[in-house]
């Protein structure tokens, strides 16, 4: 996966999103293994044509759907995920996590992180092992304890 070339797209078309899942974990220093970018980003109109822009340039197709089929306006209004491949590798769209949780309440959570080639919020750890926790997701123990590797 080219995270830096997805981020850098992302950001050059000015979408507001923040870095979730593994690659949070990643970029706060945690050593674990991850295959995709997650992101949840802010749902409003003007965001969504942002966000739909940067989709093109990435050539983003739903993942594993044989129709190659590409997302619209309505598909990013909702609070949903949507799983996508694009030219640099995989990417999900999550509308909100944890059913309630989408951009604005996460915000609060997250800090800017400068990846070199664009400024980005990252969810910081302590709320990514919280929502691992709900989910009932695998990481939500020892994987991601502050301060500890694997």
């Amino acid at each position: 996966m080219a995270l830096a070339d997805l981020v850098s797209i992302l950001a050059k078309h000015e979408v507001e999103f923040i870095i979730v899942g593994g690659m949070a974990a990643v970029l706060r220093g945690t050593p674990v293994n991850t295959f995709d970018l997650d992101v949840v980003y802010e749902r409003s109109a003007t965001n969504i044509e942002r966000l739909l822009d940067a989709l093109d340039e990435l050539e983003a197709i739903v993942r594993d759907d044989p129709r190659r089929l590409r997302l619209n306006e309505s598909h990013l209004r909702s609070p949903g995920h949507n799983l996508m491949e694009t030219n640099q590798g995989p990417l999900d769209l999550l509308g909100t996590i944890e059913e309630t949780a989408g951009f604005p309440e996460l915000v609060a959570d997250s800090d800017w992180v400068d990846l070199g080639v664009a400024r980005v919020r990252v969810l910081n750890l302590e709320r990514l092992i919280q929502i691992k926790q709900r989910l009932g997701r695998p990481g939500s123990n020892s994987r991601f304890r502050l301060g500890q590797t694997l």
